[in-house]
């Protein structure tokens, strides 16, 4: 008798356990979500061998069921969460400002000039205006902030 089949053999329905716990181990070193469910249909397979005594070709093909149905459900619930998450402006910081109003720290000279937005200065293009004029982002172009009076 080999070494593993010793060891499941001693640790009995444990086994079950001590499978799903290494395959979750797994999943923390490797990308994806595949091992999940396997490891949590290891785990539920040793609820059921604990509670009931069946042969263990029950188990692996309670196993094997398992985790054919876990992994399915599992992959649509996370392609689910994955399209409703997610930020449409992530690459695009600027267009988070679009529609929102800021007053002029320094004023616009000849259609170009700065504005301090949270902890970022933006250069910005519009009309000239003084300092203290209350303006709107309009579009972005590029890396500028295009933005116009308030009226």
């Amino acid at each position: 008798m080999s070494l593993i089949e010793s060891t499941v053999a001693a640790l009995g329905p444990w086994s079950w356990f001590v499978l799903g716990l290494l395959l979750l181990g797994l999943e923390i070193l490797a990308p994806g979500t595949i091992f999940l469910w396997f490891g949590l249909s290891a785990l539920v397979v040793g609820v059921v061998a604990l509670l009931f005594d069946f042969a263990w070709q029950v188990d692996v093909g309670l196993f094997l069921v398992l985790s054919l149905v876990s992994l399915l459900i599992g992959r649509r619930l996370m392609q689910k969460l994955a399209s409703e998450k997610g930020d449409p402006g992530l690459n695009q910081r600027g267009s988070r400002y679009v529609g929102r109003e800021f007053t002029l720290a320094a004023p616009l000279r000849e259609g170009a000039g700065n504005l301090s937005i949270d902890d970022t200065i933006w250069r910005i293009t519009g009309p000239d205006l003084p300092a203290g004029t209350k303006v709107r982002v309009d579009a972005i172009d590029g890396a500028r902030l295009v933005v116009s009076k308030v009226s």
